[in-house]
């Protein structure tokens, strides 16, 4: 099954394959690694996990690629403040980036690369520009990209630039102007400012040749994919194409994919606003990982999504609702036998939730006949008219959901306990949710005894005490379900 997905480079839906046949190449912008990500990166990073999770599931390899930028002008201004060395100081972000990405289940790259680790080859890549007249040093040492060497600059972002005015430059990392201008491809070293000495003078890169000499390092001066933030559009990936082509002489990438904005409760986030959150802040508010990355991917990639508590709420019952069914599947007793009403419903769900991922990562869509399969099934459970096949056959759709969205599975304790001893390193105890505490306060074990007590006082028609089992299991967060295959527990 081929996936369409929008490519922003020529603006319409085009399938998604590997120029050679086999492997997809692709690279993604990863993160700089100067703070805490919030959860509009981790949009994008668990989106671009959609893709990679979907494309394998449909038989394709996969050769993905993500950067580390791990010097820019915001690592080296913080760190001077700081008072340690940018290394130092990147090192304890990069981490808490590779731990956040655990928790959110996000599949690890094939391949990592470091900014610090790949500077011969900027360098290299700034050489080949100046030998084609399209960069050049300025009095202080620095080097700049001639954007008139580049005349089809724009065509990603589709911004009209025919105002640019010729020669002007820029030499900040990051800018939001629609202005464009020659942008630093190596800065010239400042007093006390980390920097490498190399053929073309003292200092360090830019931001955007970066992202050029590390995806060409590991995937060729052409290669199939290249994702991000919408937010990187313009100037970073528009640099990249200029910058990347003028050396090359050949196409970048084929295919561009974005991720649209996230909002909180219809509004930009922003500190300043009070509507910014880390990871960690959600988990320490007492939201499952599971629940946070369910509700960051549900809203397909190429609309914006507005996230807010009562939607966590929503992901948190519906992944409920999923580890409840299949635990119904997998501990109920089932005779021989198929419905073939059931086996219809599976084979037809299985499809849809297929063809809608290969629509563009419709994640929403994808959704809903899984949703639909669930409702179908628990009415056939209740009515006894689900057997072995049946429950074989749903499981494999199961399966097939979880092997993209990756929530079913209850792998939630860790993070929690992670971003608990985190808080307490840090000093934000204050800040951990108290009914977390409260659900902390037991282990598995302690439940596991308390239930076997509860079933004795049952049994011994010590109602009193059993009640009582169930009420403080319940203020630990516990919630307890009778049934007539047993008793079951999880955590609310």
């Amino acid at each position: 099954m081929t996936l369409r997905l929008f490519n922003t480079l020529s603006g319409q839906l085009d399938p998604l394959t590997p120029s050679d046949g086999k492997t997809l190449r692709m690279y993604a912008c990863g993160p700089t690694v100067y703070d805490y990500g919030h959860i509009g990166n981790f949009r994008t990073f668990l989106q671009i996990d959609v893709l990679r999770r979907f494309l394998r599931l449909a038989g394709m390899e996969v050769r993905h690629v993500m950067n580390i930028t791990d010097v820019d002008d915001k690592i080296i201004r913080n760190a001077a403040a700081a008072g340690v060395p940018i290394g130092a100081y990147t090192a304890k972000y990069e981490q808490a980036f590779f731990e956040d990405l655990e928790a959110l289940r996000v599949e690890r790259p094939e391949q990592i690369a470091r900014a610090t680790e790949h500077i011969p080859r900027m360098v290299e890549l700034v050489e080949r520009l100046a030998e084609k007249g399209a960069a050049y040093r300025t009095e202080d040492g620095s080097w700049y990209f001639r954007l008139a060497a580049f005349p089809a600059y724009g065509k990603l972002s589709k911004k009209d630039l025919s105002g640019m005015e010729d020669g002007a430059r820029v030499d900040v990392d990051e800018y939001e102007k629609d202005s464009a201008r020659d942008f630093a491809l190596w800065k010239a070293a400042k007093p006390g400012e980390t920097s490498w000495e190399t053929s073309i003078g003292r200092g360090r890169p830019g931001w955007h040749i970066e992202c050029s000499a590390m995806a060409m390092t590991y995937l060729g001066e052409s290669f199939d994919l290249h994702a991000g933030g919408e937010d990187l559009m313009f100037p970073h990936h528009e640099n990249e194409i200029a910058q990347s082509e003028t050396a090359t002489g050949k196409q970048f990438a084929r295919h561009w994919m974005h991720v649209r904005f996230l909002l909180v409760d219809g509004r930009k986030m922003s500190k300043s606003e009070g509507n910014f959150y880390t990871l960690r802040d959600l988990l320490l508010k007492g939201y499952k990982a599971s629940a946070i990355r369910l509700a960051l991917i549900s809203v397909p990639y190429g609309r914006q999504l507005n996230f807010t508590f009562d939607g966590l709420i929503e992901a948190t019952n519906a992944i409920e609702r999923l580890r409840t069914f299949r635990a119904r599947l997998t501990d109920g007793a089932f005779a021989a036998g198929e419905n073939p009403v059931l086996q219809a419903a599976a084979k037809q769900a299985s499809v849809d939730y297929r063809e809608a991922l290969a629509d563009d990562l419709n994640t929403a869509g994808a959704r809903a006949p899984v949703f639909e399969l669930v409702r179908s099934a628990n009415t056939a459970m209740d009515q006894g008219q689900l057997f072995i096949r049946d429950r074989d056959a749903i499981l494999a759709v199961l399966k097939d959901f979880d092997a993209v969205f990756d929530v079913i599975e209850d792998r939630d304790a860790e993070p929690t306990r992670r971003a608990l001893a985190w808080a307490e390193q840090a000093g934000r105890m204050g800040d951990v949710a108290p009914e977390l505490l409260a659900r902390q306060s037991i282990t598995d074990e302690q439940v596991d005894a308390l239930l076997a007590e509860r079933v004795q006082a049952k049994k011994q028609r010590n109602f009193a005490r059993a009640d009582a089992i169930r009420n403080e299991l319940t203020q630990k967060g516990i919630v307890i379900e009778d049934s007539k295959d047993g008793v079951r527990w999880k955590r609310r």
